[in-house]
């Protein structure tokens, strides 16, 4: 039996954050019911398609179940009632103040069912002068400072590959507390309202400037820590073929290894003195070579200095695969399949490796 069998979730989200959320859960066991909107989520309109259905869609929201309910219509919404009074779990994903407008805030489900644990994500929380504030992951993560940690130049600045505050902030924490509040039901016997704001974390992401800013009265600037781009010892250099060195020689005896293997000047080894001379003198080796030359060289260090890999190369991966992370299965309205998305959950806690399971067809 897997740790969140027999529970019920209840999921009002769309789009990236909430959805992945219930995701989790739904692996870890827990029986998801997606509550929509006629015509679907907005998520399920996005391309490319998989099987006729969004692959985002798909990937978000492998065996969960979907209603379909129109919230603005008082009947449609009274439906709701028998799945309140035995659900474990609510997530949604409104702005603050749309689900108690439509009745279905924490107070009125909760005079229904008060064991149900009640979870809002939203961009800047329940209160607060922005908590009305539309919003994107970017306005998250440049509103909190993270983004200025290295948004990278002002003429050619660099949006993020990942979505840091959907998924670090919204998914991850939503889940935490979820489990935390599960387990404080044990306990007590009650459920409870979670407030969680996607920039909340973002400050969590920050934590080396936070500390350093803390510490010295001085906050660091673009580039301005080692972890940002500061050091040449968390670098990327370009390699001569156009490929990227991932340097993370951090602690002494990596950089020594590094700096030996790749032949780095005595001068440039102590990198306190100098640390963008040193910077400088360590992309001027590296682009000397191409990266499948430096790639035996990086193994046999093993200082912490890898070739970065494409999403495709990494999805082939001997490693990953073996792990397991790309074995369980998503199947479309006709059968078809395609990996699941690979989720933070150990296996002994997922269904068997291997195991096909469908996306939610809307309504059923």
């Amino acid at each position: 039996m897997q740790p969140l069998s027999g529970l019920l979730v209840l999921d009002f989200t769309t789009l990236l954050p909430g959805p992945l959320a219930t995701l989790m859960l739904a692996e870890a066991g827990a029986e998801v019911i997606k509550i929509e909107r006629p015509g679907g989520e907005d998520m399920r309109h996005y391309e490319p398609r998989f099987d006729g259905e969004s692959a985002m869609f798909a990937v978000l929201n492998r065996g969960k179940k979907s209603l379909v309910l129109d919230l603005k219509n008082e009947a449609q919404r009274a439906e709701l009632v028998p799945f309140f009074q035995r659900a474990d779990i609510l997530v949604e994903q409104f702005r603050p103040g749309v689900m108690a407008r439509l009745g279905l805030g924490y107070e009125a489900v909760k005079a229904l069912n008060p064991k149900l644990i009640y979870c809002s994500i939203t961009g800047y929380g329940q209160s607060g002068p922005r908590a009305d504030e539309a919003g994107h992951d970017l306005n998250y993560i440049g509103y909190t400072g993270l983004l200025a940690l290295n948004p990278g130049p002002v003429d050619k600045p660099v949006v993020p590959p990942a979505l840091i505050a959907d998924i670090g902030g919204g998914t991850f924490p939503a889940v935490i507390n979820i489990l935390l509040a599960l387990r404080q039901r044990d306990l007590t016997g009650q459920g409870c309202y979670l407030d969680v704001a996607m920039t909340d974390a973002m400050f969590t992401f920050a934590g080396h400037a936070f500390a350093s800013g803390h510490a010295t009265s001085r906050f660091p600037g673009s580039g301005g820590t080692r972890l940002t781009g500061g050091s040449p010892r968390y670098q990327l250099y370009p390699t001569k073929d156009g490929k990227l060195v991932a340097c993370a020689a951090l602690e002494q005896k990596f950089w020594m290894t590094f700096a030996a293997a790749i032949g780095l000047a005595p001068e440039s080894i102590d990198d306190r003195r100098d640390p963008a001379g040193a910077i400088a003198a360590v992309a001027k080796i590296v682009v000397s070579k191409t990266a499948d030359e430096w790639r035996p060289v990086f193994a046999k260090a093993d200082s912490c200095v890898t070739i970065m890999a494409s999403l495709e190369e990494a999805l082939r991966d001997p490693h990953f695969v073996d792990r397991g992370l790309f074995a369980h299965k998503l199947a479309g309205p006709t059968g078809q399949t395609m990996p699941a998305l690979p989720v933070p959950i150990v296996p002994q806690f997922r269904d068997g490796a291997g195991s096909v399971k469908p996306v939610p067809i809307l309504g059923g």
